[in-house]
């Protein structure tokens, strides 16, 4: 017990997050601004996700951030145009649930076999189900791929713009990197629990009648992305705990009703927050995490901020219990570390 209060209270080292939370930020800002000045705010969410790309590879240089990064720019995009074309039934809450559960079992496997950080499946499944919830024609099909894609190749420019310029200005210098993620041969371990976590808790909250279920469906994959239950409970706790905190502060920003342009620029620095803490305490990172995620929906489709606050405090609760439940349950099938 007295382990399990240390790591949730644990904040560790800096380790150079400014220049991730930086990077990240303007990723998601300036295509932002660009739909706001464009007049077309309802495609926020397709840019945000791809922004994501930005994400990945901190950990890694040079040609080996560039073709990480890159995958994951193809992955999101293609993530955020199947959740797009699920959004076009009339049934899409319903079909949301396998089509993401599938996305999660392809994304572990990935994740695993690429040693992707910050790993699992969490943004494919967010950015899917996200977007399949809300209702979209086939013509916005296109236009998801488009901007998602543009903003994803934006991310990828700004997460290799600083090796570039260190190359123009040393011609000498290496250009590429050590670092080569091998494949892993336990990754399919985290394909079944992934899966089943998705599909359990997007199920009981999509029958529940539940708004937003994608919510619990995210929740579901954060615990099972470490790989024992210890480490589970530690990041379910933080999820309900951070989550909670950052209801808070979310009913005090969607409280007044802010222009669009307010919204932007409290979207790019809540990321730049976010990522400032992310690697450090995961709890106190969720606090800016969870409004980013409400400004951000808010502003592609905008919402009652009571609904919302509400949705996703019970939905984390339901895919954070399916999730340490997932977990629990599979932990035997595990390789020993």
């Amino acid at each position: 017990m007295s382990e399990l209060r240390r790591r949730l209270v644990t904040v560790g080292p800096h380790a150079g997050a400014h220049r991730v939370a930086v990077r990240a930020g303007v990723c998601v800002l300036v295509p932002l601004l660009v739909l706001w000045a464009a007049d077309r705010s309802a495609w926020s969410i397709y840019a945000t996700f791809g922004a994501f790309t930005s994400l990945y590879g901190r950990e890694r240089v040079h040609l080996a951030r560039v073709q990480l990064q890159s995958r994951l720019a193809v992955y999101l995009t293609l993530a955020i145009g199947i959740g797009t074309l699920v959004g076009t039934s009339p049934h899409r809450a319903w079909i949301a649930v396998p089509v993401t559960a599938a996305v999660a079992a392809l994304g572990s496997l990935a994740s695993d076999a690429e040693q992707w950080h910050p790993p699992g499946p969490l943004f494919l499944v967010f950015g899917l189900a996200a977007c399949a919830s809300v209702p979209s024609t086939l013509s916005d099909v296109p236009v998801a791929l488009a901007v998602a894609g543009a903003s994803a190749a934006f991310a990828v420019l700004v997460g290799n713009v600083g090796a570039f310029w260190r190359g123009a200005r040393d011609p000498g210098a290496p250009r590429t990197s050590r670092y080569r993620p091998p494949y892993v041969a336990s990754a399919r371990w985290h394909v079944l629990p992934s899966s089943i976590g998705v599909l359990l808790a997007g199920t009981v909250a999509t029958g529940a009648g539940i708004g937003h279920p994608y919510w619990a469906m995210v929740s579901a994959v954060v615990p099972l992305v470490a790989r024992d239950l210890g480490h589970q409970v530690v990041r379910g706790l933080h999820r309900v705990v951070g989550t909670g905190l950052g209801l808070v502060l979310a009913g005090v920003l969607l409280g007044p009703d802010l222009p669009a342009l307010a919204i932007v620029v409290l979207v790019g620095v809540l990321q730049v927050v976010a990522e400032l803490l992310v690697g450090r305490n995961y709890a106190l990172a969720l606090v800016a995490v969870t409004p980013l995620a409400l400004l951000m929906v808010h502003l592609a489709a905008p919402t009652s901020p009571a609904t919302l606050i509400l949705d996703r405090g019970v939905e984390t609760v339901i895919g954070v219990a399916v999730g340490l439940a997932v977990g629990y349950v599979t932990r035997v099938r595990y390789p020993r570390s």
